[in-house]
């Protein structure tokens, strides 16, 4: 199981835009990808998709750009991977039919490993993930001093 670099950029963006929800002003695509290294023309589609599922806005003028939609802490990781994989998170169940007990077993194994990752995703929100990055932060600036 591995984050695709799609999701991995949707995730980098909307924690770029976390951190400017208190303020609530939009950024630019330039300013996202420039402080996430991510291409700019890659970053307005994945944008484009998080706009149409709800994840975040944008607004539109000299001083628009993009913001969360809702609550850092109501947006969890599964439903960004959804959204930027396509997936439908009702969709997990595999085909049982015609199967050997050897593949049987390798699928039921494989929709458990996925249940537990999904359970993991929905559980973390945008705001664990930055209370994460700034925990991490601190300690590595306290190692240095």
């Amino acid at each position: 199981m591995e984050l695709s670099c799609k999701c991995e950029y949707a995730v980098l963006a909307l924690l770029s835009l976390v951190d400017h929800y208190p303020q609530g002003e939009p950024l630019r695509i330039r300013q996202i990808a420039a402080q996430q290294h991510i291409p700019d023309r890659y970053l307005e589609q994945l944008l484009a998709i998080l706009r149409r599922s709800g994840l975040v806005c944008s607004q539109r003028g000299a001083r628009g750009g993009y913001l969360l939609a809702r609550e850092p802490w109501k947006i969890t990781l599964l439903e960004i991977i959804n959204c930027i994989e396509g997936r439908d998170p009702q969709s997990n169940a595999l085909p049982q039919t015609g199967l050997t007990t050897e593949k049987a077993v390798v699928q039921e194994l494989w929709q458990e490993a996925d249940q537990a990752a999904s359970k993991i995703l929905k559980n973390c929100t945008l705001q664990d993930l930055c209370d994460r990055r700034d925990a991490k932060k601190q300690i590595d600036l306290m190692y240095y001093i």
